[in-house]
């Protein structure tokens, strides 16, 4: 099981630019837990995402990693601990896929100890989890969408963090890869307790495989929780602007969310 850490926003404020995306965000990242962040378009999920990530920093307020600003935490040991896989990653030209996956091993390693058994064995690990050990010695641009979705998580789980940020990781895939990547990080955060906070945009995935939501509305939370205490319809129409039904997933459980449309098919035989 991975360490418990204490991951927070308090009082964030953070955008691009001189414009304000995010405000006043306060909120902690349950330990060992999936969470997902919700909202319409433009409402600064990704902002949110890389403001924990520190890849922008607060105009104002802080994010904290157990209790020190992750400002002061020194870049490798900060990412011994957190690790993104952002919306669009950049791809090397002509790169391997175990090449791709050991770069994940930087943060590891030092001028002078070099490639050990163990960066080794992480990647091996890594592989296996995501299911693409049999591409290792593919190059990048030889695969599918999903194959390639699948190296890039890879790379992000050889860097054995305890805690890893997925920017939209399904987005353009196919549903058949979306329902299959989101099963192998929840693999992950059950088998090993690996805390994953994912920005994704379709609600009813988001409600079967979040622990907690976090859900954002114009730069501000304004609701957090389990699935059946956010996904409502009273919320999904504050926060989306739809006019819809909630049920309970006949699968998973879950809340289902059925859109209300100014349309609907007519069965055989309706008037």
């Amino acid at each position: 099981m991975k360490p418990t850490h204490i991951f927070k926003a308090e009082q964030t404020v953070a955008g691009y630019d001189h414009k304000t995306i995010i405000h006043d965000i306060s909120l902690v990242i349950p330990s060992h837990k999936i969470s997902v962040i919700i909202g319409a378009n433009g409402c600064g999920k990704s902002t949110l995402l890389k403001t924990m990530a520190r890849l922008i920093k607060p105009t104002s307020g802080q994010v904290t990693l157990d209790g020190k600003p992750i400002g002061h935490i020194p870049p490798k040991e900060l990412a011994r601990v957190l690790g993104l896989l952002p919306q669009s990653p950049i791809v090397p030209e002509g790169i391997s896929v175990a090449d791709l996956v050991g770069r994940g091993r930087f943060p590891h390693q030092s001028w002078f100890s070099g490639w050990t058994k163990k960066d080794e064995e992480a990647v091996s690990e890594a592989m296996e989890i995501m299911n693409i050990t049999e591409l290792a010695n593919h190059h990048i641009d030889e695969l599918s969408g999903g194959q390639r979705q699948r190296v890039w998580i890879a790379m992000a789980l050889a860097q054995q963090t305890d805690i890893l940020l997925l920017d939209e990781p399904t987005t353009f895939l196919d549903i058949t890869y979306q329902i299959e990547i989101l099963d192998l990080l929840t693999d992950l955060n059950r088998k090993y307790g690996t805390t994953i906070v994912m920005v994704l945009h379709d609600i009813n995935l988001s409600a079967r495989y979040a622990d907690h939501i976090f859900a954002l509305h114009n730069g501000l939370l304004v609701a957090e929780g389990t699935p059946s205490q956010v996904i409502t319809s009273t919320m999904i129409k504050d926060i989306f602007g739809l006019d819809c039904s909630v049920i309970q997933d006949p699968v998973s459980g879950s809340p289902h969310v059925i859109p209300k449309g100014r349309y609907h098919v007519q069965h055989e035989g309706s008037p």
